[in-house]
C-alpha cells in the first residue's frame, strides 16, 4: 500500500515567498490525491504535514508557424497538464529546498558589509590626507622672480 510518488518543488521567487509561511508547492502526478501526498511528504522528508491544496493546471495551445522558401508548415500543439499540491507544514517543520538560496544572500550581505567597511575606511584615509595637506599648504610657494622680490621686502 505504500506506493511512492515522485514529489517535485517548484522553485520560483512566489513559492520562495510562500515557504516563510511553511507553504512548500510541488509537482505531483495527475493521479494523486491529497491524502497520498501528505503521507509521501511525511515519509520522504520526516515533517508533519498540516493541509494539502491541490490544482490541476491546463497546458497552454501553443502554435508553431514555420516558413521554409514558399511553403508554410502551420502546426498546433499543446504544452503538458500539471498538478500542483500547496502543502502546509505544522509549526517550527521546514523543508531544505531553499536553503541554498539563503545561504547565497547572507554570503552576499557579508561581502556588502566588507565593501562599505574597506569604503569607509578608505574615504577616512583621504580625509586624513586632505587635512594633512591643508596644514602644509599655508605657506604660500613662489618661484623665480616672486621668490626674490618676496625675499628683499
Amino acid at each position: 500500500m505504500s506506493k511512492t510518488i515522485t514529489l517535485r518543488p517548484r522553485l520560483s521567487e512566489k513559492t520562495y515567498g510562500l515557504s516563510a509561511n511553511r507553504v512548500y508547492v510541488m509537482e505531483v502526478p495527475k493521479d494523486a490525491n491529497k491524502h497520498t501526498v501528505a503521507r509521501a511528504v511525511e515519509v520522504q522528508f520526516e515533517v508533519k504535514v498540516d493541509k494539502v491544496n491541490m490544482t490541476n493546471i491546463n497546458g497552454k495551445a501553443k502554435r508553431i508557424i514555420s516558413l521554409t522558401g514558399k511553403r508554410m508548415k502551420n502546426a498546433e500543439g499543446r504544452r503538458s497538464d500539471i498538478k500542483k499540491a500547496y502543502v502546509t507544514l505544522a509549526k517550527g517543520q521546514s523543508l531544505p529546498f531553499f536553503e541554498a538560496i539563503e545561504a547565497e544572500e547572507e554570503q552576499e550581505q557579508k561581502a556588502q558589509e566588507q565593501f562599505d567597511k574597506a569604503a569607509d575606511k578608505q574615504a577616512a584615509k583621504e580625509e586624513k590626507k586632505a587635512d594633512k595637506a591643508d596644514k602644509t599648504d599655508k605657506k604660500p610657494r613662489l618661484g623665480g622672480l616672486r621668490r626674490k622680490k618676496a625675499e628683499e621686502k
